[in-house]
C-alpha cells in the first residue's frame, strides 16, 4: 500500500464568507446574523467598557427579551446619531454631544422611554441623557424621540456609575433623575440599591450648584432608605420644608405602570434634594 494514502489530507481552501445584506428598514435583524456577529452592528454595543474597570456589585441586571422590527430600525439607524456607548474611555462634550449648550439632566433608567419623550417633549430647552442596558428600551427610545422629532435626547448604553465616574466632567450636569430604580427587596440584595452614601457623593461631584436629584420609587421601604440617605448627605438638601417627600411634581409624567400600581393601592413617593453650594465656596 503506498505511504502516500496514510499522508494527511491537504487543507481545503476556507470558503469566503457571504457578505452581510445591508438592513431593512423596518426588519429585525435578530434572526439574519451570522454566528458571533454584533447583534445590531452600527447599534450599542454588549458590552462597551469591558473589563477596563473593577468588578463590582451592580445595581441593575441587564435582560434580554425580544426586539421588535421597529425598535430594531431606529437601533441601526439611529444610534450612530444618538447613541453613546459607556466605554469610560475619554471625558464626554457635552455640547458637543447635544449640538448646543442646553442644560443637561442624567436620567438613569428610563425603562421604555415613554416618560423619557414626554418630558423632552415639554421641556424641549433642556437635554436628557438618558441611560439604560436593556436593549429594546433603547430602540424604543430612539424610536420615539425620531418619530416626535425630539432632538433633545441622547441614549447611553452601559453602567451609569462609569459614565459618572469617567466620562463626566465635574459641575456638568444640571439635574439627575431616578425613576422607579429596581428596589432589590431582599434584604440580602440592598447592597446593590442604587441610591446610596457613595453613589451621591459622586453624582454630587458632577452636579453643578443648585441642580436637583429626582427619585421615585412605588417601593415604600426603599423610599425611606433613599431619604434616610439623601437627607444624611452634606452635599444635597431637601426641596421640601417639612423634610419629607414631595407631591409629583407636573413634568414627570403618570405612567402607565405606575398608574396601574396606584390602581392596586401602590404608593408612589417622590424626592426632590437639591445640591448645596460646594462648601469651600460658603460664606
Amino acid at each position: 500500500m503506498s505511504d502516500s494514502l496514510n499522508l494527511p489530507e491537504a487543507p481545503r481552501p476556507a470558503a469566503a464568507a457571504a457578505p452581510r445584506p445591508p438592513h431593512v428598514p423596518g426588519v429585525s435583524v435578530r434572526h439574519s446574523r451570522a454566528k458571533g456577529e454584533p447583534r445590531f452592528p452600527d447599534g450599542p454595543r454588549a458590552d462597551p467598557a469591558g473589563s477596563h474597570f473593577e468588578r463590582r456589585i451592580r445595581s441593575f441586571q441587564p435582560r434580554r427579551s425580544r426586539v421588535t422590527a421597529g425598535q430594531a430600525d431606529a437601533l441601526q439607524r439611529l444610534w450612530p446619531k444618538w447613541g453613546l456607548d459607556i466605554d469610560g474611555q475619554r471625558v464626554i462634550d457635552l455640547g458637543e454631544l447635544f449640538g448646543d449648550d442646553g442644560p443637561v439632566v442624567l436620567e438613569i433608567g428610563f425603562g421604555m422611554g415613554e416618560a423619557t419623550a414626554l418630558m423632552a417633549a415639554g421641556d424641549p430647552g433642556a437635554n436628557i441623557l438618558a441611560v439604560d442596558v436593556h436593549t429594546p428600551g433603547q430602540g424604543n427610545l430612539l424610536n420615539l424621540a425620531d418619530q416626535q422629532g425630539l432632538s433633545n435626547v441622547r441614549v447611553a448604553n452601559g453602567d451609569a456609575i462609569i459614565l459618572l465616574r469617567e466620562m463626566l466632567a465635574p459641575d456638568s450636569l444640571d439635574g439627575l433623575r431616578v425613576y422607579f430604580p429596581d428596589p432589590w427587596p431582599k434584604k440580602r440584595h440592598h447592597k446593590r440599591r442604587l441610591i446610596q452614601p457613595e453613589f451621591l457623593t459622586l453624582a454630587a461631584s458632577r452636579l453643578k450648584p443648585g441642580a436637583v436629584v429626582h427619585c421615585a420609587t412605588d417601593w415604600e421601604p426603599y423610599a425611606e432608605q433613599m431619604l434616610e440617605v439623601l437627607t444624611a448627605h452634606p452635599d444635597f438638601e431637601n426641596t421640601r420644608a417639612d423634610g419629607g417627600f414631595a407631591p409629583r411634581p407636573p413634568f414627570r409624567p403618570l405612567t402607565r405602570f405606575e398608574g396601574q400600581g396606584l390602581d392596586k393601592g401602590h404608593v408612589v413617593n417622590d424626592l426632590l434634594f437639591r445640591r448645596v453650594p460646594h462648601r469651600d465656596h460658603q460664606a
